[in-house]
């Protein structure tokens, strides 16, 4: 019986920080959850921000080690970060410099339109979404169902575009009952 050799893959992440922590989890459990659902091994280099992370199965459980620790690494819970090993959840990654160029006062009004007053609109997106939005540095990151992402992503962009956050939530209300008249 011939045997099936896994041609072994592995991608360095860099993870800030101040991340580094939260990949590992209490006691190594965040890290070893991870390496167990997605038959990969984590090698943790805290120094230098790296997280290599190896396959030893399953290349599209390997890719999905490399999303999670991504969602991590862009300020998701291990619990959202998690939800991207379910073949229906998929993550999106928003530049705001696309949108402000390098100027940093200009990303921080940005960030702060996107999350609102005390977590306010960020927090209004997820719950007429669906979708987990996390703010993390220049990025937003969105997880959940690919229809989830897009809506959230639509309203996401739209903000960081000077859309009014009233306008932007009115068209998430609208989309969501003329999905529901529709069924």
């Amino acid at each position: 019986m011939a045997s099936m050799n896994v041609m072994e893959q592995s991608e360095v992440v860099m993870i800030p920080h101040d991340r580094i922590g939260v990949i590992i989890g209490r006691h190594g459990e965040t890290k070893q959850w991870i390496e167990k659902f997605t038959e990969t091994e984590i090698t943790i280099d805290s120094s230098e921000g790296e997280v290599e992370i190896a396959a030893k199965g399953d290349p599209l459980k390997y890719w999905k080690a490399i999303k999670i620790v991504k969602g991590i690494g862009r300020g998701f819970s291990p619990e959202h970060a998690l939800r991207l090993l379910s073949d229906e959840i998929v993550f999106e990654l928003i530049e705001i410099p696309e949108f402000t160029g390098k100027n940093e006062s200009a990303m921080k009004a940005k960030r702060g339109r996107v999350i609102g007053e005390h977590g306010a609109a960020r927090e209004r997106i997820e719950r007429d979404t669906g979708a987990n939005i996390s703010v993390y540095g220049k990025t937003v990151g969105i997880i959940g169902t690919q229809d989830e992402v897009d809506k959230a992503s639509k309203a996401v962009r739209k903000l960081l575009l000077g859309a009014g956050h009233e306008g932007v939530f009115h068209s998430l209300e609208r989309r969501a009952s003329q999905e529901r008249f529709e069924l």
